[in-house]
């Protein structure tokens, strides 16, 4: 019997878990003017964009769909990416007030930003119902080692949030948040190589995050429940894991939304060389080392790889390579994803 168990077990864990396909996509309107950056997403610049759909799950349709709406919506002028969010919400509730404290230890709303999509150097904001931000720099996925540089500020950052309903009051029932972000181009220029502003055309990934505790209301205030907090997410992810960009959505720049955005094949590729490195990052973890060979095996769910996977290591480093139409996409062990154009 222990070793049926024991085999059922090796069965179940034989790979790790591919990452959901497609991911999100959004066409990202140019405003006329600027944006009022007071809470309250009505200006007529925003009727231009398209909210979001609502979000769920971090892990997807494997878990129960979110208890709360929120949706998101996005535009851009050559200043600033705008960001507005709806969050509905029974119990307004907030306990951080100084700048860059964790503020997911509050409900929060979240944005992650990697404009030129190779998984380095991306922007983290968090924000709480008391409009207190944390924003900072991660110069790579923790998974792969990453700092983050916490002391790291947006000069010129705007944020707000509106409240409809009365924070930290159990003893009404609250309706919804909702928060506008302006973030400035020539700052996050400085942590990237994709054109800021961008061009028409330009992509970014892009995602949102939503973090829920459950709380019990305690006479003139909440506590939290024991228990995780929930996680709840434009683009879903592979795992409850936002530090995969891989899997955040494409935000397509554009003069007027309304257009359908796609993945492409160079997404198709990345998807592929990122399941072949989860498995490698599991033969590190047993053998200390990077494999001398590899030989992938797609997964039967997720895109057609539209190349083959070619693999070289010293046993200290590697590089996985897909050669699709026109370009090689190059997956290194620091986890940074290149597009190499061949012409």
């Amino acid at each position: 019997m222990l070793n049926l168990i024991l085999a059922v077990f090796l069965m179940a864990d034989a790979g790790p878990r591919p990452g959901p396909w497609p991911m999100r996509g959004y066409s990202c309107p140019r405003v006329p003017s600027a944006i009022v950056i007071d809470g309250v997403p009505d200006e007529a610049g925003w009727s231009r964009s398209a909210w979001t759909d609502l979000f769920v799950d971090i892990e997807g349709d494997r878990r129960p769909a979110p208890t709360f709406a929120t949706r998101a919506k996005m535009a851009w002028d050559d200043d600033y990416f705008y960001v507005a969010a709806r969050l509905e919400e029974t119990h307004l509730w907030a306990t951080l007030r100084e700048r860059d404290s964790v503020i997911y230890y509050d409900n929060d709303f979240e944005v992650f930003l990697d404009p030129d999509g190779d998984s380095h150097l991306y922007t983290e904001i968090e924000l709480n119902a008391f409009n207190t931000v944390w924003d900072l720099l991660l110069v790579k996925p923790y998974r792969d080692g990453a700092p983050a540089i916490h002391a790291w500020d947006i000069p010129g950052l705007k944020t707000a949030v509106h409240l409809d309903g009365t924070v930290n009051d159990p003893s009404d029932i609250d309706r919804e948040w909702t928060v506008e972000i302006a973030i400035p181009f020539d700052v996050l220029a400085e942590t990237t190589d994709a054109a800021c502003p961008p061009a028409p055309g330009d992509r970014w990934r892009v995602n949102f995050s939503r973090v829920q505790w459950d709380l019990r209301p305690t006479g003139d205030d909440y506590v939290k429940v024991d228990g995780p907090e929930h996680n709840w997410v434009w683009s879903p992810q592979r795992e409850i894991a936002m530090h995969e960009p891989e899997h955040w959505g494409i935000v397509e720049f554009v003069e007027a939304g309304g257009e359908a955005v796609e993945a492409r094949v160079e997404n198709a590729a990345e998807w592929h060389l990122r399941y072949a490195s989860y498995h490698l990052a599991r033969i590190r973890e047993a053998e200390g080392r990077w494999p001398d060979e590899f030989d992938y095996g797609p997964p039967d769910v997720g895109p057609e790889a539209p190349g083959s996977v070619a693999f070289w290591s010293d046993g200290t480093r590697y590089t996985l390579r897909m050669e699709i139409d026109g370009a090689t996409c190059v997956l290194t062990e620091d986890g940074r994803f290149t597009l190499e154009v061949r012409y």
